[in-house]
């Protein structure tokens, strides 16, 4: 008996719903593992309901050498390079998106090239650079790293969603005139507020993550983000401190959760220019 197309087209909409519910447990197991674990006061590493509910594993981190200082580090370092990096990258991917030129296509190549390096193979020049210009072990040199390796892709985003924004309406400043700058910070970026969210939340969160460069970049144990410091509930000969280091974990996430749940708005407004340049 020959299958329908309804037969076919269910078939494969089941077997579509099976491998997404298989890869929404891929995720959802380990976020279950960190939730379960920080509340388990026998926590481990399976996944299970725990024993009784304890709050004693936040009673331990919470501590200012613990997570206070490293969670600081980690808003003074993010906060400061992502603020570098949507500035920069709007101020390059301006002239880029309103002026025409055959470097334009070469000059965003070369860009995009350069996020495909791997972050290892130039962390040994950069290394001996920042030794030379004392920059090692300071903030602002680990700041000026994080800015500079994430603002390529920023541009190339960045450049993309300025792209919509229509040009008559800058033109229309112009003639009263405004700037160029006046044009951007007054007409371009409010309108483009979801692509500034958008940059702003990819580079926080990629910086945020980020393990190496603070690990190679500094020195002094009190300068060390929370990105570096988790690794200290790792202990020798294989001992983990499981519990604690799920109350880290929930502790560490909440300023990307909280950063995006205050710029969400923005990010579903779209750019709403629909009749802006008519008549």
């Amino acid at each position: 008996m020959a299958r329908t197309p309804a037969s076919r087209r269910t078939r494969r909409r089941l077997a579509a719903d099976a491998g997404l519910l298989v890869a929404a447990a891929a995720f959802v197991l380990p976020l279950a593992w960190v939730v379960l674990s920080a509340l388990d006061p026998h926590a481990g590493l399976r996944v299970k309901a725990p024993d009784g509910l304890t709050l004693e594993h936040f009673d331990a981190i919470l501590d200012q050498g613990v997570t206070f200082t490293p969670l600081l580090n980690s808003l003074v370092l993010c906060g400061g390079a992502t603020l570098l990096t949507v500035v920069c990258a709007a101020l390059a991917a301006y002239p880029l998106s309103r002026f025409r030129s055959r470097l334009n296509r070469p000059f965003l190549l070369t860009i995009l090239f350069a996020t495909s390096l791997p972050i290892t193979a130039i962390m040994v020049p950069v290394y001996a650079l920042f030794v030379r210009v004392n920059l090692i072990d300071t903030l602002q040199g680990t700041i000026f790293f994080f800015a500079a390796s994430q603002l390529p892709f920023a541009v190339w985003l960045m450049k993309n969603f300025m792209d919509g924004v229509p040009k008559e309406l800058e033109e229309a400043a112009w003639t009263d005139g405004a700037s160029s700058l006046q044009s951007l910070l007054r007409i371009v970026l409010p309108l483009m507020g979801p692509g500034v969210a958008v940059v702003t939340v990819f580079s926080f969160v990629m910086m945020w993550g980020n393990f190496f460069v603070p690990f190679m970049l500094l020195l002094t144990p009190d300068q060390m983000p929370a990105a570096v410091s988790i690794n200290e509930f790792f202990g020798n000969r294989g001992m983990v401190a499981y519990g604690q280091l799920a109350a880290f974990s929930i502790v560490y996430s909440t300023p990307v959760i909280l950063l995006y749940v205050l710029i969400s708005r923005r990010l579903g407004g779209g750019f709403a220019l629909g009749g802006a340049v008519k008549g």
